[in-house]
């Protein structure tokens, strides 16, 4: 909403203070003030001025040469409009001006012949060029006759004005007319508000001599009005509609459709007006269009339209769609003498509906989608006929003719002062509360405290207490709010234990050199089974599909992270990033459901996709590329990170390699999986080689204790032996690594493989797995004896156990 300054002058007094200053005020009150713009640019020294006489230029064929009275004296200007004629007042930068961008104007030489001025157009003195009217888009501004030579055409043409751009929200459709924003400003500012003159004077004749009105949809039209203005003469609007217009973004026309324009803007009540003479009947019919029926609309474009539509038509075909467009058929034009004027009350939905099917979207049905207020619509219907009789020397027919089943009556909401202090904190008294009420000009009854407030129509968003709440404490004034502190056993800013640990996870995946990233919560048909992990295929869990998706990319609520985070590798490749290191933290979304009643249930869990280089340094010809150790290391890591044991088992997943891919369990429990995704599966998302992992975080959070502990550095020496095993093929080096931790403790502290080999030199079937063993006693310093012992009964137990015998 652009709401002009000087236009707002005419409601309310506002001569004592700024732009700025009453731009921060309202922003403070609720209504945020985005910007402040002026008309034009600063300009001076220009007046003005009668052409008394034009003569062509004796040098040039499109140049004029005029002598021009600017009242205290005569200017001979070299002029190049089309437009230019003797008699005319017109805008003239003496010698000396100042235009804007700072453009000076001088006495200067034009083919031959001096110029001491220059006869400005609209848009060189500022004015944006699509607000110009159409007739003299290509030539100088004309005054109207009345106004005074050597005048300063600032006031007269608005370009001293400042105008405000409200951002409004929803709720605040009655900002949406500059009485509204009248009412708020006088609020503000403690002030009172002028009311438009509404006062007509009727001729002899009734309108409903002339009209009749039906409406077959009385719940999508309570209310419709039909005004006759007769002996209308179709001219230029005065100039100072025709500023306010362009001050709030909007072309003049001429004077009956600014006049409606004007009344749009200053009341929030779309009124449209037809040419009486071509509107093809004396009856006036609003219903719903049939199924494809058409009509041609203002901007020429025939519409197909729907049984979901309601148009307005003269008994037999549509001449408007109601609250969003006039038709072509029926439009005001510079031969129209009789004007009917509709002022209607239109449904959200209906309006709604139609802007949906047609795609237009105009002044009037934005008001009508964010409603209007009920007691406005008559009112403005004998403003717009108070300004054609002023402006349009129109004749307005007595008694205009309406159907009404509109309602009209006011929300009620109770207040008490104690809730209201209870609830802001503060010490407001019930004397204030007066005060704020008067100022919103909101009626009420009072008991002390106790208050029965009657909202008026104007103000549709207040229905409840908290909306007058709302209204105490913005013109109470935010500022003036005590600050409080929570109060109980709360600590301020603390992180609770599962925030703490997403941190703490975070951190840690972040010093490996993983990258976080945030993807989409929603996935296609293409991806929802796919890469889910088995803890939850064990469950069944079904997808969650969207009643109302916004593409088909991003129908299903996902039950993986993983698709997702492909997606992304995939988007990044494609644009030459070979290297990517990617993980997230986020939810999933499970049910098991067939038909989803109750909302899914949402878990938490950990997701990570590598592909490429892991490390590449070109100096010392070194790199690595991404594989399933890496992998397994970093979930490991951060494992140990937590302090929580785990262990791996070989596993067979949908959309994994067969021989690459692991479960990871917490106390034989399947937690997730890590490996390399198929290659198949990778080929149709044009991926190179990627590992991933997904790990549920619920069984984290369950089984993590932040409980510090503290474990003594030895002092004594440890002692390393390395051992060899040959296995079978398919005994698991985790296995052996098991047994040997236990059979060596406490002694034996830590065990690594660090070889595996098959190949010449070895049984077929058979297989060698190398051991590191460090020993170490915190107590004393081991003899060899002891090593040895352990070492020996390490050897035995694996042995038994797993058919092996010692690599010679």
């Amino acid at each position: 909403m652009l709401v002009s300054l000087n236009w707002l002058k005419n409601y309310v007094d506002i001569s004592s203070i700024s732009p700025e200053e009453l731009a921060e005020k309202i922003t403070k009150t609720g209504i945020e003030v985005d910007g402040i713009e002026y008309i034009a640019g600063q300009s001076s020294d220009v007046v003005v001025g009668c052409i008394a006489s034009s003569e062509q230029h004796p040098h040039a064929d499109k140049l004029s040469l005029c002598q021009v009275d600017v009242g205290d004296e005569q200017l001979q200007i070299v002029c190049g409009a089309p437009n230019v004629k003797p008699g005319q007042k017109v805008a003239v930068a003496k010698p000396g001006a100042v235009l804007p961008s700072n453009f000076k104007i001088k006495k200067v030489k034009l083919r031959g012949i001096e110029s001491n001025g220059m006869i400005c157009s609209l848009q060189e003195l500022g004015i944006d060029e699509k607000y110009v009217p159409k007739d003299i888009a290509e030539g100088i501004f004309v005054f109207p006759d009345e106004v005074a030579v050597g005048d300063s055409v600032e006031p007269l043409l608005n370009l001293n004005d400042a105008v405000l751009e409200f951002d409004l929200t929803p709720n605040r459709a009655d900002a949406l007319s500059m009485l509204g924003v009248a009412y708020e400003t006088a609020a503000i500012l403690n002030q009172e508000v002028k009311m438009p003159n509404e006062e007509i004077h009727t001729g002899g004749e009734e309108a409903a001599d002339y009209i009749s009105v039906s409406v077959e949809n009385p719940d999508l039209n309570p209310y419709y009005g039909a005004f006759i203005a007769k002996d209308i003469d179709v001219k230029p609007a005065p100039l100072w509609i025709r500023n306010a217009l362009i001050a709030s973004g909007i072309r003049p026309i001429n004077n009956v459709v600014d006049i409606t324009n004007y009344v749009l803007l200053e009341y929030g009540q779309p009124l449209h007006a037809f040419d009486y003479d071509r509107f093809g009947s004396g009856q006036v019919v609003t219903r719903r269009a049939g199924q494809d029926e058409k009509m041609v609309t203002l901007d020429g474009e025939e519409r197909t339209l729907s049984s979901e539509n309601l148009v307005i038509t003269n008994g037999k075909e549509p001449v408007a769609l109601a609250g969003v467009m006039g038709g072509l058929n029926t439009e005001v034009t510079n031969v129209t003498t009789t004007v009917l004027l509709e002022a209607a009350y239109f449904s959200a939905s209906a309006v709604r509906t139609t802007v949906r099917d047609t795609g237009l979207r105009s002044d009037s049905s934005t008001r009508f989608e964010k409603g209007i207020d009920p007691n406005r619509v008559e009112k403005a219907g004998f403003r717009a006929c108070h300004l054609l009789e002023k402006y349009a020397g129109a004749t307005i027919l007595a008694h205009p003719v309406s159907f009404d089943t509109l309602d009209c009556s006011m929300n009620t909401v109770k207040m008490d002062t104690n809730e209201i202090n209870a609830r802001l904190g503060t010490s407001i008294m019930a004397d204030d509360i007066v005060e704020i009420l008067n100022r919103l000009q909101f009626s009420f009854e009072q008991d002390y405290d106790q208050f029965i407030v009657y909202v008026p129509t104007r103000r549709g968003d207040i229905a409840i207490f908290e909306d007058m709440l709302e209204e105490i404490a913005r013109i109470y004034g935010y500022d003036n709010l005590p600050f409080t502190l929570p109060e109980g056993a709360s600590q301020t800013g603390g992180l609770t234990h599962k925030q703490q640990l997403k941190r703490e996870i975070k951190h840690y995946l972040e010093s490996t050199g993983l990258m976080e990233t945030i993807t989409y919560s929603l996935t296609d048909d293409s991806m929802i089974e796919r890469l889910i992990s088995p803890d939850l295929e064990s469950i069944q869990p079904s997808p969650v599909k969207l009643a109302m998706p916004m593409t088909e990319d991003h129908k299903y609520l996902r039950q993986s992270i993983l698709p997702e985070l492909l997606k992304s590798l995939a988007y990044n490749r494609a644009r030459k990033q070979s290297d990517i290191h990617y993980y997230e933290l986020g939810n999933v979304f499970i049910t098991n459901e067939e038909t989803v009643t109750d909302q899914p249930d949402e878990r938490v869990r950990l997701a990570g996709a590598l592909t490429g280089l892991w490390f590449n340094h070109p100096w010392q010809q070194e790199n690595r590329q991404v594989d399933f150790y890496l992998v397994k290391g970093i979930v490991e890591g951060l494992f140990n990170y937590l302090n929580i044991p785990i262990s791996f088992e070989k596993a067979k997943l949908s959309d994994m390699h067969p021989g690459r891919c692991a479960t990871i369990l917490i106390n034989g429990r399947i937690v997730g999986f890590l490996g390399q995704v198929h290659p198949l599966f990778e080929k149709s998302m044009d991926l190179k080689e990627t590992y991933v992992f997904d790990i549920d975080m619920e069984a984290v959070l369950s089984d993590y204790t932040n409980s510090p502990n503290y474990r003594p550095i030895s002092k004594y020496p440890s002692i390393a032996r390395d051992i060899a095993f040959i296995v079978d093929e398919e005994v698991e080096a985790g296995a052996i690594k098991e047994t040997i931790t236990e059979t060596g403790a406490p002694l034996v502290k830590n065990v690594q493989v660090f070889d595996v080999f098959k190949g010449e030199n070895l049984p077929e079937g058979k297989k060698s797995i190398a051991f590191s063993l460090h020993y170490q006693d915190p107590n004393k310093t081991l003899k060899d004896d002891e090593v040895e012992q352990s070492y020996q009964k390490i050897v035995g137990t694996v042995n038994e156990k797993f058919n092996a015998y010692i690599r010679s």
